[in-house]
């Protein structure tokens, strides 16, 4: 009886954890501080916002947004940002691997009064999964995507995945 109790609150503990859906993954990490934009929408010729890479640079060096500018996460440096670009109304979409990290440092450009700034759903990895190209440290088109870990790894469906090996 103990065993099948065990078996049962793994199956319910693991179920609980784990993400259907890359719209539960984001509900569940993030709390729409700013809005999203699609990689549709982005990648429409009418949009030409500033986009920014919210990922460390590690992540960037193997595979980005063709004209994404590299601010990272860990080491993000608002006052660098607002030095670089003064207009608060201009459009600016974040990017991470997923939209997680994103949000974050959207959420501190909207605190610092920029007014249009937005999450790109998904970030790099639906950018990719939708067929998009991205581009490595040398400006040249790339498979290759920086899958952050063997865990997040699970939401790239398309491209050669990069993950780095545990220190």
């Amino acid at each position: 009886m103990k065993s099948i109790l065990f078996y049962i609150s793994f199956f319910l503990a693991f179920t609980a954890y784990s993400q259907d859906s890359l719209s539960e993954l984001l509900q569940r990490h993030n709390q729409k501080h700013v809005p999203y934009i699609s990689v549709q929408e982005l990648a429409m010729p009418k949009t030409n916002p500033i986009l920014l890479d919210a990922r460390e640079s590690s992540e960037y060096e193997v595979s980005h947004i063709k004209g994404a500018i590299f601010v990272g996460y860990n080491d993000f440096n608002i006052e660098l940002v607002k030095s670089q670009f003064p207009d608060k109304t201009q459009a600016i979409v974040v990017y991470c691997s997923l939209g997680i990290r994103s949000e974050t440092i959207a959420k501190k450009l909207s605190d610092e009064g920029y007014t249009n700034v937005t999450n790109l759903y998904g970030g790099i990895f639906e950018w990719k999964n939708k067929g998009f190209s991205v581009y490595n440290s040398e400006d040249k088109e790339t498979d290759s995507i920086h899958a952050f870990s063997k865990y997040w790894s699970k939401w790239l469906n398309r491209g050669i995945k990069v993950i780095p090996k545990p220190q």
